[in-house]
């Protein structure tokens, strides 16, 4: 007896469990399941397929902006990838989407010297149509709206610096590492008046957004150069031009150099040829894939990422990181557990930087799967290993959660936070699409790595970002997961909590996110 005790406790060690169970057909349960758990961490530890995968998608696909090419080739390459590996799997369109593509962009300062730049076209800008050479000027510093429309008819031409210039390109680690208390002080008071100036500009001309871009066209500008640097050394977030312009984001360094020009009057011009191709709206769709449950499938475990992204770099953390992740953990359990007990799915979603409009479809379109969901897995938030869990205001989750974290190795649980019940994030990831339909979505968060400083919307989103070893451990459970989630012998409750904080804008009493409609196109 004192033998078989210490069997059993060095497999429970080992699996990372904190009861035994008594009954001899409940033992045996526990022990095959124990088996598949250890067959799912040997798969993915040993024979992960992560890097290859990884490779392929994101340096020879690359980038996936809704309704580009790329995000046409990626979706058919999951689709055709997981069908390799034996798993039903179908690209769904849900809408249109306006078809954009990055050619060629190249932007030289030619005067008062010569200088390559660092730039690049915002997403859905217009192109150039061959190089263009203008004088790049800053907004006007008009005392109304009348004397802005008599500086837009002299705008004609020219390339408008649409940010404030930048105190400084360091980090701000950087000068909290190395200046003295006074250096600190006048950085802040330096960052403070640019902001206020460049504010106080466009107060003054009395339009903005939509208006000011329809009026910077009309008045025949070359184009617009922005600057959103993140903090970070050479990185800036990027995202989608105005209708209708061409429109630039200049990086950090080269963005304070042309400001610095143009307001003392040294006359700076550069020379832009950037090149795009439109061709009218393209299919938007969603990847979906399952494994079909032996005894349940109509119930559902999914596995949920979205896969379009940011162009400027190629969407390797947002969210390229969990995409792989989810396609992997189903290649793990289709080697693995090929017959789960409920339909166990993955949700690779389209169109989620535009409104989480692929799982907002999905929902609309499957209110029979949403119906049936089990657990819902969503993960968007890098490469760091996963640290943490939202049950997203759902009561009776927490229980479930708990229990199957505890089966799974240390390795993998431990130190895994729960936020019990935890709060619904409306719009956050395309977990919510579910979350507001009562279906248990639960966000799965990870180390930071800097994600918020040099990857996320970022041009620096890029293979090399990637830490594999945190993707594998990533992987492995998910795959644990889902498998645990799909052989639960109970549904876990719908119960959702009523105590939401009190809205700080409104006052008004919390309420559970609305479901928005998709757009479709």
């Amino acid at each position: 007896m004192a033998g078989r005790v210490r069997r059993i406790t060095r497999v429970v060690a080992v699996m990372g469990a904190v009861a035994l169970l008594s009954t001899p057909v409940a033992a045996q349960r526990r022990g095959q399941a124990d088996a598949v758990l250890r067959a799912i961490h040997d798969e993915g530890m040993q024979r992960s397929a992560l890097e290859p995968l990884a490779q392929t998608l994101l340096d020879s696909i690359g980038p996936r902006l809704t309704g580009s090419p790329g995000q046409l080739a990626a979706h058919r390459w999951a689709q055709a990838t997981l069908a390799g590996w034996g798993i039903a799997a179908r690209n769904e369109e849900y809408g249109r989407w306006e078809a954009w593509e990055r050619g060629i962009t190249h932007v030289d300062l030619v005067e008062p010297r010569v200088r390559t730049l660092e730039a690049r076209l915002l997403s859905w800008s217009r192109g150039t149509d061959g190089a263009v050479t203008g004088e790049v000027i800053p907004l006007p510093d008009p005392g109304d709206t009348a004397a802005f429309r008599g500086w837009l008819a002299g705008a004609r031409g020219t390339w408008v610096l649409m940010s404030p210039t930048p105190a400084t390109c360091r980090p701000i680690e950087n000068w909290q590492q190395w200046a003295q208390r006074p250096s600190l002080q006048r950085l802040a008071e330096e960052i403070a008046a640019a902001d206020t100036t460049f504010a106080r500009r466009a107060r003054a001309m009395g339009v903005s957004g939509a208006r000011l871009a329809a009026a910077l066209a009309q008045a025949g500008v070359a184009g617009l150069l922005t600057s959103d640097w993140t903090g970070g050394w050479g990185t800036e977030f990027v995202h989608a031009a105005w209708p209708g312009l061409v429109m630039l984001n200049v990086g950090c360094e080269d963005f304070g150099l042309l400001a610095r020009l143009a307001e003392r009057r040294q006359g700076p011009a550069i020379r832009v040829d950037a090149r795009v191709r439109s061709t009218g709206f393209a299919p938007a769709m969603n990847t979906v894939a399952e494994i079909r449950g032996r005894a349940l499938p109509g119930e559902y475990v999914v596995l949920s990422a979205h896969f379009d992204s940011w162009d400027a770099a190629s969407g390797a953390t947002d969210n390229g990181s969990g995409v792989l992740v989810m396609m992997e953990a189903m290649r793990i359990l289709r080697r693995v557990h090929p017959a789960p007990r409920r339909t166990i799915m993955a949700g690779l979603w389209g169109g989620e930087e535009q409104g989480l409009n692929g799982s907002r479809a999905f929902a609309e379109d499957h209110p029979e799967i949403v119906g049936g969901i089990q657990a819902l897995l969503n993960q968007d938030t890098g490469t760091g290993r996963i640290d943490r869990i939202s049950l997203q205001g759902f009561t009776g989750a927490g229980a479930f959660v708990r229990r199957w974290l505890a089966r799974v190795p240390a390795e993998l649980g431990a130190g895994v936070e729960i936020d019990d019940p935890g709060l619904p994030s409306a719009g956050s990831s395309d977990h919510s699409s579910f979350v507001c339909r009562g279906a248990p979505g639960l966000w799965l968060l990870s180390r930071s790595w800097d994600y918020g400083t040099y990857t996320w919307h970022t041009n620096r989103d890029t293979y090399d970002k990637l830490v594999f070893t945190d993707l594998r451990r990533n992987a492995v459970l998910l795959a644990m997961l889902a498998y645990l989630a799909a052989e639960e012998p109970e549904r876990v409750p719908r119960t959702q909590r009523t105590d939401l904080p009190v809205n700080p804008q409104t006052g008004a009493p919390g309420a559970w996110p609305r479901c928005q409609t998709a757009e479709r196109g």
